[in-house]
């Protein structure tokens, strides 16, 4: 009698790949079966939106305060300075000499003082401008839309007379530069759409204001205010067709009778032509974008600080629960490759943490947006942000990444450790205490630690545009971060992706 031969069955997936995938939905089935830790994701999903909500709930704005003044992109902007103009019809060229630029009040100057041309829609502050400048700490310069900034060559204007030139076609402004006022030097070729056909051109100065920081262990003290400068210039020339006979003078966003005036508003400038053609001008006041308002955006993510501390309890206790009752064996037995383990368990664990946690944070930051708008932040004066537009979509995004990436950090320790209480102690030092030690450290040593520790990631809620042409104070209690949102974010990826490959070096090293 012939016994019949059976053909065994075979997967038609490789090995690898067959193996990987029954170890992720092993898992899997763990994580979703022991009760404790879809609860844990639960309640901190729960207490995100919670906090989220109530931490917009009990932040609250007063009306009244000076007039918001908005540039043509629709930002908040400082457009403050002492301007000597003249109406200019169609397209023209208007050149002049920077003798000197110094500070008037006695305090020192500025590295983002101001001298030069500027070509302006109107004199309503807020309107399209173009102007090309001299700094005494950033060399020459060509600005507009006072988001824009492009470097020249030239240098110190407090040094050495400096020529510029600021040519207009049609909507097309370009800005030269000379150190002779021969030969000339294209700084950039900019176009202003909508400019009208007559515009102002003329002569500016303005000053920031004097922002002094003091940071010890004791506290933080500031001083902000005060600055004027003075501004010297010759050989002004003006080519095209202007219906003024005569140059005026004007505090373009002083305060006026209709209504407060706009922040950081000078008492009035001065300006003055002698009879051999030399021009000064005094005042200050910045053209640039404004920063010393609130982060409404970063301000609608108060729970994911709170969230952290969840997600590190679910990423420790989600591996070092196994080496405490000793399952980690039978795993092992089941599936000698370690590492595949390892990987199995960060995907299972990195995929339910930021699934969860980008409803939880989408959710959290619509209710405290609606929470801010009720307690007065809103249009004209504060933007109305939506979910799906950038900076909140970066933001919600890149917050539920933060959380997803601190379960994984969790995870990667507890494999090195194995020990619950000690990774959870050692991800919030890591995480957490930097953001508390940046609030009483010095300055530079508060922005170090923000740089250089996982809490950097926080940088990803930001929603305030740091420009590089405005001087300003990285303070971690404003809120402000030393890196770039994605940048910060990098920093707690290769924290994570460090620990990870020394949790798969210990693992292949040590006996469980």
């Amino acid at each position: 009698m012939t016994t019949p031969t059976l053909t065994p069955y075979r997967s038609r997936l490789h090995p690898a790949r067959a193996g990987f995938a029954r170890l992720l939905h092993a898992e899997w089935t763990k994580f979703r079966t022991v009760r404790a830790w879809p609860l844990v994701l639960a309640v901190a999903a729960v207490v995100t939106v919670v906090i989220c909500e109530l931490g917009a709930s009990g932040s609250s704005t007063s009306g009244g305060g000076p007039a918001i003044v908005h540039g043509p992109g629709g930002e908040q902007v400082n457009d403050v300075f002492r301007y000597y103009h003249r109406p200019l019809t169609g397209d023209g060229t208007v050149t002049v000499r920077v003798t000197g630029l110094r500070s008037n009040d006695g305090k020192g100057i500025e590295p983002w003082a101001k001298a030069g041309l500027l070509v302006k829609k109107s004199l309503t502050p807020g309107s399209a401008y173009a102007a090309v400048l001299a700094t005494p700490g950033h060399g020459t310069r060509m600005q507009w839309n006072f988001t824009h900034d492009t470097a020249g060559p030239g240098t110190d204007v407090t040094t050495k007379p400096l020529w510029l030139r600021l040519t207009r076609t049609g909507d097309h402004l370009v800005g030269y530069e000379s150190a002779d006022g021969l030969t000339w030097t294209k700084i950039k070729d900019v176009r202003l759409p909508g400019l009208p056909h007559t515009v102002q051109v003329g002569l500016f100065t303005g000053t920031p204001p004097h922002n002094d920081v003091h940071r010890a262990f004791g506290g933080t003290s500031e001083t902000y205010g005060g600055g004027q400068v003075k501004a010297t210039y010759d050989h002004l020339t003006l080519q095209g067709t202007s219906a003024g006979t005569a140059w005026q003078s004007t505090d373009v966003g002083a305060s006026t009778e209709g209504g407060p005036a706009p922040h950081n508003a000078p008492d009035p400038g001065t300006s003055s032509a002698s009879a051999n053609g030399t021009y000064t001008l005094t005042g200050h006041g910045d053209i640039a974008p404004t920063e010393d308002g609130p982060d409404m955006l970063q301000m609608s993510f108060q729970g994911v600080f709170v969230g952290v501390l969840f997600m590190t309890a679910l990423g420790a206790l989600f591996v070092t629960a196994e080496y405490k009752r000793g399952l980690i064996r039978t795993t092992f037995t089941a599936t000698p490759s370690r590492l595949q383990v390892l990987a199995a368990k960060t995907t299972v664990i990195a995929a339910a943490t930021f699934t969860t946690a980008l409803i939880a944070v989408a959710v959290g930051f619509t209710l405290a947006q609606r929470a801010l708008r009720s307690n007065g932040f809103s249009p004209p004066q504060f933007p109305e942000l939506s979910l799906f537009d950038d900076p909140a979509l970066r933001a919600v995004v890149g917050s539920a990444i933060l959380l997803s990436l601190v379960a994984v950090l969790a995870l990667a320790i507890g494999v090195i450790l194995r020990n619950s209480a000690g990774a959870i102690a050692t991800v919030v030092v890591l995480v957490i205490l930097p953001q508390i030690l940046s609030f009483a450290f010095p300055l530079p040593a508060a922005q170090w630690l923000l740089r250089v520790t996982p809490a950097a990631a926080f940088a990803i809620q930001q929603g305030v545009t740091r420009y590089p042409q405005v001087q300003h104070n990285c303070l971690p209690e404003s809120g402000c971060y030393p890196l770039s949102p994605w940048n910060g974010l990098s920093v707690l990826a290769a924290y994570a992706v460090a620990a990870l490959l020394l949790a798969a070096w210990r693992l292949r090293r040590r006996d469980v």
